[in-house]
Parts: C-alpha cells; sequence; structure tokens
C-alpha cells in the first residue's frame, strides 16, 4: 500500500511539474518570412494558425553600421520591446495584425507573452553588382533577429528558451542617385574639383601637380591614388534645401542644406584600386580639358562601402594659361 502510495505521489508530483512546454521546433518559423505593418512598428511571421509578432522602436533598425558583426540588444518588456506568440482558430492573416479594428475572425485561443530575455540584432548590407562595369550599389540593410534566455509567461506556466531565432528583417537603403553632368569646377583658393546637383555633390581634394596645363601623351595619363590628405573623395547626399555654387569653397563648410549622408574614398592601393587618371588635352589657344577618372574606387560610410566600378569618368576640367 505504501509503494502504491509513493507511486501515485510521484505521478501527482510530475503532472504538477509539466506546465505544457513544447519544444522549440513546435513553434519554428524558420521557413517563413518576414513581414511589417505599414501603419505601427510590428514585425511578424504567419504560419497557418500561429503568429510569431515583435514590436521594438522605428529607430531600432539602424543603417549606420560602425563594426563587423556590431550586435544591437534590446531587453524585452510587455511596453516597448514586445514578444507575443499567438494562436487562432483559423487561418491568420495580415489584417489580424496590422489593422487597428481587426477582423472578427479567426479569433485568438491563446497567447504566449515573452516576459524576459534579450533581443538581438545584427545589421549587413545587402549589395548587387553590375555585371558589365562592376558597380555596387547598395539596395537595403539585413538585420538578423534572435531571442536569447526569453521566457514567455502561458496560461498553464512558462517556457523558457535559451536561444530562439525570429530570422531576418530586410529595411531598404537610401537611393543614392549619381546624377551628375561630369562638367567639373574648381575653388580658386584651393584644390578641390567637384561636381554637382540640386541634392548631391563629388568633391576631390586633387593633388595639384595632377592638374597640369600641358597635354599628356596618348595612353599616359597622369595617375595618383585616393588618399586621406590628398586627393581625398567625398560624397554628400543633402536634404533641407538645394545644393548651389555658393556651398562650395569655404572655409568652414555651410551648415545648409543639410547633409543627410557622407561617403568617403577609400585609400587607393597602388595598381590595385582607388586608382585616379588624369588625361589633359588641347581645348584651343592656351585652354586645357583634364579628363579625371576614377578606376576601382569605393566609397565608405562606417563599415559600409560599394565600389564605382572598374572605369568612373569623374567629369572634365577646363582650364587655361
Amino acid at each position: 500500500m505504501k509503494r502504491a502510495l509513493s507511486l501515485l505521489f510521484l505521478l501527482a508530483l510530475l503532472n504538477a511539474c509539466d506546465d505544457g512546454n513544447l519544444t522549440q521546433e513546435d513553434i519554428s518559423f524558420d521557413e517563413v518570412s518576414t513581414q511589417s505593418c505599414s501603419t505601427n512598428n510590428i514585425l511578424y511571421k504567419l504560419k497557418e494558425q500561429e503568429a510569431l509578432l515583435l514590436k521594438v522602436p522605428e529607430n531600432t533598425f539602424t543603417s549606420e553600421l560602425t563594426a563587423a558583426n556590431d550586435t544591437i540588444e534590446l531587453d524585452i518588456n510587455t511596453t516597448t520591446n514586445r514578444v507575443v506568440y499567438r494562436f487562432y482558430n483559423g487561418t491568420v492573416a495580415t489584417d489580424n495584425i496590422c489593422e487597428t479594428i481587426a477582423p472578427a475572425t479567426p479569433v485568438i485561443t491563446d497567447q504566449w507573452t515573452a516576459t524576459d530575455g534579450k533581443i538581438l540584432i545584427v545589421t549587413t548590407t545587402k549589395k548587387e553588382t553590375d555585371a558589365t562595369t562592376n558597380r555596387t550599389k547598395i539596395t537595403g540593410y539585413n538585420h538578423n533577429i534572435t531571442f536569447k534566455n526569453v521566457t514567455f509567461a502561458k496560461t498553464s506556466g512558462t517556457q523558457v528558451y535559451e536561444t530562439f531565432p525570429f530570422g531576418d528583417y530586410t529595411t531598404s537603403a537610401t537611393n543614392l542617385p549619381f546624377n551628375f553632368n561630369q562638367t567639373l569646377e574648381k575653388c580658386s583658393s584651393s584644390n578641390e574639383v567637384y561636381d554637382y546637383n540640386t541634392s548631391e555633390a563629388l568633391i576631390l581634394k586633387i593633388d595639384p601637380s595632377l592638374i597640369v596645363n600641358q597635354a599628356t601623351a596618348l595612353n599616359s595619363p597622369r595617375t595618383g591614388l585616393i588618399g586621406s590628405s590628398s586627393n581625398v573623395l567625398t560624397y554628400r547626399l543633402f536634404t533641407g534645401g538645394l545644393v548651389t555654387a555658393d556651398y562650395f569653397c569655404n572655409t568652414t563648410t555651410p551648415s545648409t542644406p543639410t547633409v543627410s549622408q557622407e561617403w568617403t574614398g577609400v585609400a587607393g592601393v597602388s595598381g590595385v584600386s582607388g586608382i585616379i587618371e588624369v588625361t589633359t588635352t588641347t581645348n584651343g589657344p592656351n585652354t586645357f580639358k583634364h579628363t579625371i577618372v576614377l578606376k576601382k574606387v569605393s566609397l565608405q560610410k562606417g563599415i559600409s562601402d560599394f565600389t564605382l566600378g572598374d572605369s568612373y569618368i569623374l567629369g572634365d576640367l577646363f582650364t587655361t594659361n
């Protein structure tokens, strides 16, 4: 009898400890793409009658990359950094997540709310390459999201995961137009050569030995390398006003229009990358045309970078004796 009572007690204890936990695979959304609501900050994944929701501040997903595998870390809570897993009694759709007044069906039958843990986000750039010119373009940013030591509160207890992958979320990149007319100007008081339109500018602080009023021999351009003190290349994208000629050649850079993005040339390697070529021809009496070409030049901001391709024509600069 005592042995039977002991067995019954043990079974009761085991049942009391069983909180209905599901294994991680039971709520895996690995094969499901991340979607986002246009009217709020909710990211979500849908799978038949299940939804996994993440809500964080809108400015969480940055394009300012500072170090490889740099990780944004957020504390999970029930207000600003929320993680919720829902079950429905029918097929769930976007309207059930994003609409202010959600459809009446399907109905939420259960909800797990994350009460503790970390949200880890690692951001990398997405690029595409022009097969003809080898020029690259940043098309977006990929944000890989993982939950660490996340605790879900359920109606029947808690569920804890040491590592729970949410997946990837992609944001678009601001387009850099590079819509220049390739007619260059040069500051009379400095070695800055520039091209611009109403919203962007390319500025090259060029080594003066590359701009000489003497024709170069056929197929023998003057050459230099992109550097950090001489031959400094800068690209700027502006907001809050139109770029005019008055912006350039000032001792102090004007505060308006506002620079929204600034990219700098990557230092060149002789015979390999970051090469400047200047070909000079006569253009009438005492007039010269200097055609500046950038070979395998890259621009960077933080740890993000893109290349202007094998050969990029910066433009023509006209000078006189």
